[in-house]
């Protein structure tokens, strides 16, 4: 894996333990030499996870909006900051400069972010792993919620196993390295719809 994107809050969060788990994920990436793709932010988680891998000598790619880097929260300092002119690029070129993606705790534009890459993944757009750091427990109530959308069949049990989920960024990335998409469709029953 030569790039992995990282999506995260703007915000910080409450917990100091969402701050360690981005620190740890940046570290991480770099340590193994992997370069992180991220939302091109100085603010928040984004800042903390973009910082982290810079200090550990890593390389770091931003892609943001020209309307959010006009608001001063672009990120200056990273080794690639990529200006784009909408959300809609943004998020394509994210998701095309890399090999896998991590959420991290956030709000709805890191769940909007993170689910539009699942789900193209669940499509056959990419066979590029998905997983999420469970730091102090933030993703439980949205993992219980997928359980359950899998239990109504409303989400293949073989497509909810794609998203893996970890405490740690080198246990989520030790389990990108085996990653192997499902080969199922997309439709628990096709005639029925």
């Amino acid at each position: 894996m030569r790039r992995i994107c990282v999506f995260c809050g703007s915000n910080s969060g409450m917990k100091s333990e969402y701050r360690r788990a981005a620190e740890d994920v940046g570290r991480s990436l770099a340590e193994r030499g992997i370069e992180l793709v991220y939302g091109g932010g100085n603010v928040g988680l984004m800042g903390v996870v973009a910082d982290a891998a810079l200090v550990a000598g890593g390389r770091v790619i931003g892609v943001i909006p020209q309307a959010l880097a006009s608001k001063e929260v672009a990120h200056w300092g990273l080794t690639e900051l990529r200006v784009v002119e909408s959300m809609h690029e943004r998020k394509a070129l994210m998701a095309e400069l890399s090999d896998a993606f991590i959420a991290l705790p956030g709000g709805i534009g890191t769940m909007e972010e993170f689910f539009e890459v699942w789900t193209w993944s669940q499509l056959g757009y990419h066979a590029k792993p998905c997983g999420l750091i469970n730091s102090a427990g933030y993703f439980d109530g949205l993992i219980s919620f997928l359980d359950h959308m899998t239990a109504d069949q409303f989400l293949r049990a073989e497509h909810r196993s794609m998203l893996m989920v970890a405490q740690t960024a080198s246990e989520l990335l030790d389990r990108f390295v085996t990653f192997r998409p499902p080969q199922v469709e997309k439709w628990i029953d096709r005639d029925a719809t």
